[in-house]
């Protein structure tokens, strides 16, 4: 957001977020030859129960943004505000509570579960490492009841990973998010490599969980429908920065940045008869490279609205007029004839 106090429902408050990962060069002396920028300046909240969509193309910095939220990468600069702390300046005790309170579901559900271990052992892992979260006496009995909230057999405890189908994976994954009683779970495209008929119920599954525990998600995937279906705030992503922001509504039935319209047109349409309603939009070019990004918006080089201006000015993102919501675009403007109404 382009506001400096955060509201007072948010649980996250990420400020100015910047990762660079360096380039080098030589193999005994390593020369600084230059940055890869894959998170350049994004800053948005997020509010207490809600959902954060987080989309955009593949190398965009969706996952890199979801490893600095986790503090499993150090940022170059900015700051991620959690309850009031930057979570960059915790350690010790604050630190591990902090962690409590931040869960992950990956991407992948067979590589992010150990094979040699039992579904009981990977659920319970978290109360190893935080034992004051489950008393030891109480932890199969805590397990058992996580596998049943996400719909799995708890007579199923034993079992290993390999005698579990991608969607029940996945549901022992969320499982073991929730077993800490975090108040952010982020997603990192938990559905993309399960079937369309088990992303629904996974995404439904989250939603009821939602409800239940008073969760806020951040959750990044690159389908836009997915997102749309649990979403109550969408950002946009182009080549580490939030190219536009708002509610659902506002993204999906108003588009005002050319990349964004871009993408909503190239969603298919079931409806035979909507389809001839819309324009698509063919993108020229292919992204650049994040080592090397354009000078001022990172979009112009694919853009059909291009100028000088756009070249020579970083536009910030803010609220546009004739706009109800953030873009970062200067010539930014409704376009209704790229997205379907539902």
């Amino acid at each position: 957001m382009t506001s400096t106090t955060p509201s007072s429902d948010a649980v996250l408050d990420v400020q100015n977020l910047v990762k660079h990962f360096p380039l080098t060069t030589g193999i005994v002396f390593k020369r600084h030859v230059g940055s890869v920028q894959a998170v350049d300046g994004v800053s948005f909240e997020l509010r207490k129960g809600e959902t954060l969509g987080v989309v955009g193309e593949s190398g965009c910095g969706k996952s890199t943004l979801a490893k600095l939220l986790m503090r499993l990468e150090e940022p170059t600069s900015g700051r991620v505000m959690y309850n009031g702390e930057n979570i960059y300046d915790l350690r010790g005790k604050a630190l591990r509570e902090m962690r409590r309170k931040i869960q992950i579901v990956f991407q992948d559900p067979y590589s992010s579960l150990n094979p040699r271990m039992t579904v009981g052992d990977i659920v319970g892992e978290p109360y190893e490492i935080h034992p004051e979260a489950a008393p030891k006496g109480q932890r199969r009995a805590k397990v058992q009841e996580l596998l049943d909230i996400v719909g799995l057999n708890p007579e199923h405890i034993n079992r290993y990973p390999h005698q579990f189908s991608g969607g029940q994976r996945q549901r022992i994954g969320i499982a073991r998010g929730l077993a800490l009683r975090p108040d952010v779970i982020i997603c990192d495209e938990p559905v993309s490599a399960l079937d369309v008929s088990v992303q629904a119920q996974v995404v439904n599954l989250l939603e009821s969980l939602q409800d239940e525990f008073g969760l806020s998600y951040i959750f990044i995937a690159h389908d836009l429908s997915v997102v749309r279906h649990i979403s109550d705030r969408v950002a946009v992503m182009y080549l580490g920065r939030v190219a536009e922001i708002g509610s659902d509504a506002q993204i999906y039935e108003k588009p005002t940045h050319p990349y964004t319209q871009a993408l909503l047109s190239a969603v298919p349409v079931p409806d035979p008869s909507v389809r001839g309603q819309r324009q698509q939009i063919l993108l020229s070019g292919d992204v650049p490279s994040p080592a090397s990004p354009p000078s001022g918006c990172r979009f112009r080089t694919r853009c059909w609205k291009a100028t000088d201006l756009c070249a020579e000015q970083t536009p910030e993102l803010v609220v546009r007029p004739g706009s109800d919501h953030e873009s970062a675009c200067h010539y930014a403007d409704v376009r209704e004839d790229v997205v379907v109404h539902h």
